[in-house]
């Protein structure tokens, strides 16, 4: 059956630690072999990435990111300081409006996974209303329980054979 590629951008929310970055590498891996990505590789930026420091600086900086990502995941971390509402200088917006541009026009050539603090990403999707309806799948990263971590501990600590005496766990 003919049918198109459905938009695979996402957004990832939630605290440092919760697994953000390595579900990003495991979704990269799963849908090259799935056939969407050509490559499966991720490039992990910040704003400093992205964000030039002068006029005309800025989408060079972006599009060499977006290149680089070409048949894999650009992965923006804490993705939010790319809109600051308080600085009208700031050359942030023109970095996401390069990135929105090239997420239409590029959707089958690379995936962009927004990522950061729950709150602080609700206000990155209202600075532009374009952004949110660009971005398919909003997923929340709980925080892991006290059991959870354990469960962590024990196997990072299993893998190197050890284990938790009685008193330490």
């Amino acid at each position: 059956l003919a049918t198109t590629k459905p938009v695979l951008h996402m957004s990832f929310t939630g605290r440092p630690g919760t697994g953000k970055t390595t579900v990003a590498k495991m979704i990269s891996q799963i849908l090259h072999k799935l056939g969407y990505l050509r490559k499966g590789h991720v490039v992990t930026v910040t704003r400093d990435d992205l964000v030039g420091q002068y006029v005309g600086h800025t989408a060079p900086k972006t599009k060499e990111i977006i290149k680089r990502s070409q048949g894999g995941v650009l992965f923006i971390d804490e993705a939010y300081y790319l809109y600051k509402s308080d600085n009208e200088r700031d050359y942030g917006n023109e970095a996401i409006e390069i990135l929105l541009q090239d997420m239409e026009s590029q959707r089958n050539e690379f995936l962009v996974i927004f990522a950061g603090y729950k709150n602080q990403m609700e206000n990155f999707y209202r600075s532009n209303p374009g952004l949110y309806s660009r971005v398919a799948h909003h997923i929340d990263f709980p925080d892991y329980t006290n059991k959870e971590l354990m469960k962590i501990a024990d196997l990072f600590l299993a893998e190197q054979n050890y284990s938790f005496s009685k008193d330490a766990s």
